[in-house]
């Protein structure tokens, strides 16, 4: 199992006294049962886990009283080799978002606090999953703790490949003075951080990378992931428990998700419906990106209509961009031959689209929400951000690149009064008056 940062956020929930229940939501395949079982065996005298999706007949179990020792003593009639130790024992409820019950039962977990108990789910996220004319019984409101689980973050494929601590210090220690990077340490994180845009964070996909060295079989699980999760997209649960597909839910969903990259290759990358299919209508389509957004696969980036804090208050909610919250399986639906040019620094058509595609994977995996400002006279500002606690402007350039809305922002005190350019190339570290330049290897670490 690859090292992976929400393991220490679980030791904190752990340690804090009184915790609650902790979800882990999460898009599937990037490794959520697997770190939560790692944790129970390491942190825990027995664990008991519940897998709805697998054996449906736990539902039984969650249809009664939300009595603590019927529940456990039912379950050490239906698996024999389990046991319960007060405080010792960890409950793992995988895909409770198949059994509404268990969810509802959390309050009395709680309540109890005899046991712990850590749930996943792949489509929690997901407004009315269970569609049903029965009511539910609730989700236990304040008896919860969240936890969001994403795909390797490049700090995390830094670990899996086995770049030592000593390296990452010196990396965020040239972050914090300003200072250029050893050149050695640079040119190899721009030749990992190349075959991360192509690889992405997928555990899976980094596994497989990291056995066979072989694109042609990375390529392969990326699409086998993206299959994957073309099965879940529509589904939801009925009355009986049964997990049904709905089938023009799903066209609209595959469509809207199929025409990102189209999106991301315009000149302007304003989300558009007419380019998912011809006179496309809002009202079709946008309950398709927000199922996409609540999965975990995408992310939208607001126009502001004002550079100033807090960016909240001045989105432009009808106008965003749409990002792939994984650079890797962004890639795997571009040409075959897109990651042997991103590899040899070859690429030259879409390399803006991926590149700030890669950089809006960074701001996802750190949990941030993303803006970019655009005026009708052809300004433009790829991303803008708090960084030191000012506005920010964030221009993302493959190589050099041309900062000239940037440099107008940064001129007009009067009209927009920003103070700093952060520009992310494939350069070194390096300050020009307002403008710093990083490489964008060091996103994950400079917005943390």
């Amino acid at each position: 199992m690859f090292k992976r940062k929400i393991y220490n956020e679980m030791l904190n929930w752990k340690n804090e006294p009184n915790h609650k229940p902790l979800i882990i939501q999460g898009l599937r395949q990037i490794g959520k049962t697997t770190i939560v079982e790692t944790f129970a065996k390491e942190n825990y005298d027995s664990v008991v886990k519940l897998d709805f999706r697998k054996d449906v007949s736990l539902q039984e179990l969650f249809n009664g009283d939300f009595d603590i020792d019927s529940i456990t003593f039912a379950l050490t009639i239906k698996y024999k080799d389990i046991k319960f130790i007060p405080n010792k024992t960890v409950l793992i409820f995988d895909e409770l978002q198949d059994c509404p019950n268990a969810r509802a039962s959390l309050k009395y977990f709680a309540l109890d606090g005899r046991y712990d108990v850590i749930c996943t789910g792949s489509l929690l996220g997901i407004k009315n999953y269970r569609i049903t004319k029965y009511p539910s019984r609730g989700i236990p409101v304040g008896f919860e703790e969240y936890l969001e689980m994403k795909p390797m973050d490049f700090e995390e494929f830094l670990w899996a490949n086995g770049v030592q601590k000593q390296v990452i210090d010196i990396l965020i220690k040239c972050i914090k003075e300003t200072k250029q990077i050893p050149i050695y340490i640079h040119n190899k994180m721009l030749e990992l951080f190349n075959k991360y845009i192509c690889i992405g964070g997928m555990p899976e996909v980094v596994d497989t990378y990291i056995k066979t060295n072989d694109f042609n079989q990375v390529r392969k699980k990326q699409k086998e992931i993206l299959m994957g999760f073309e099965a879940d997209f529509g589904t939801h649960l009925n009355d009986d428990y049964e997990i049904k597909v709905d089938q023009f839910a799903k066209t609209k969903i595959l469509a809207t998700f199929n025409s990102i990259p189209r999106q991301l290759a315009k000149e302007n990358q304003k989300f558009q419906y007419s380019v998912i299919a011809k006179n496309a209508k809002s009202r079709e389509y946008e309950n398709a990106i927000d199922w996409l957004e609540d999965y975990g696969l995408i992310s939208k980036c607001y126009n502001l209509k004002s550079l100033e804090l807090p960016f909240d208050s001045f989105v432009d909610e009808g106008i965003y961009k749409i990002f792939i919250n994984d650079s890797g399986l962004y890639i795997s639906m571009l040409e075959d031959d897109v990651p042997d040019l991103i590899i040899n620094n070859k690429l030259s058509l879409a390399k803006g689209a991926i590149y700030e595609n890669i950089v809006a994977d960074a701001f996802s995996k750190l949990g941030k929400k993303m803006y970019y400002f655009h005026k009708d006279s052809g300004l433009e500002i790829d991303f803008i951000s708090k960084y030191c606690g000012e506005v920010t402007l964030i221009e993302v350039k493959a190589n050099k690149g041309n900062t000239r809305s940037a440099k107008t922002v940064l001129k007009d005190k009067e009209k927009y009064n920003v103070k700093k350019l952060v520009k992310l190339t494939s350069q070194n570290v390096g300050c020009i008056g307002e403008i710093i330049t990083y490489p964008y290897y060091l996103t994950t670490f400079i917005f943390r």
